[in-house]
């Protein structure tokens, strides 16, 4: 009998010993999913202020482009040779469907200064991070077609266009890298670790 008492005594210690493992186990990893979690949520905080500015830079760049348009002054470039910016603006590309490409381009940084207000990035609103990426997308691939047409059709690039599309690459893949932190996806994430907090 007290050797029956003795084994059942040891075995115990064993048992619980097994059941701490497991625990230390699970804390451990529900803490790394929730590392890997807050990264995916985490937005750095320079970058909606990045886009804003970018935005602002365009918008600039494409309000002078359209005011100089319908004036009809000539932009302060050089006329000759490959960068010819009166070639390229005054070429049958420099219109899409009868709409000057100067006053699509200030449409579309309107839109984007807007979309891009710095405390627009952190709504809560799945859609507006989709937005941005759809306009971010748009612009990008209109950039491609008027560059193409420079390269190949026109023969020559303008700077201050060349400025604008600059300035639409370098957006683009601002909100490109960012939109997964943004996505449906982590504001769900986000949402679910406030309401568990409260």
């Amino acid at each position: 009998m007290s050797d029956v008492h003795t084994d059942h005594s040891s075995a115990t210690p064993e048992v619980d010993g097994d059941v701490d493992v497991e625990s230390d186990v699970d804390v451990e990893s529900a803490g790394a999913a929730d590392e890997g979690y807050a990264e995916i949520a985490a937005l750095p905080r320079w970058r909606p202020w990045a886009g804003f500015v970018l935005s602002l830079i365009g918008f600039g760049i494409s309000t002078y482009l359209t005011i100089e348009h319908f004036q009809n002054k000539l932009l302060p470039c050089p006329a000759t040779g490959f960068v010819n910016c009166q070639k390229v603006t005054t070429s049958g590309y420099s219109h899409l469907f009868g709409v000057p490409v100067a006053l699509l381009g200030l449409i579309f940084y309107t839109g984007m200064v807007v979309i891009n207000f710095p405390p627009l990035w952190r709504a809560r609103a799945p859609w507006l991070a989709v937005a941005r990426l759809a306009m971010a997308v748009s612009g990008i691939c209109f950039v491609l077609y008027l560059l193409a047409a420079e390269l190949f059709s026109i023969k020559a690039i303008c700077l201050w266009c060349t400025g604008v599309h600059l300035t639409t690459f370098i957006l683009f893949v601002l909100v490109v890298v960012s939109f997964p932190l943004m996505s449906p996806r982590a504001i769900r994430y986000r949402e679910w670790v406030q309401a568990g907090e409260t």
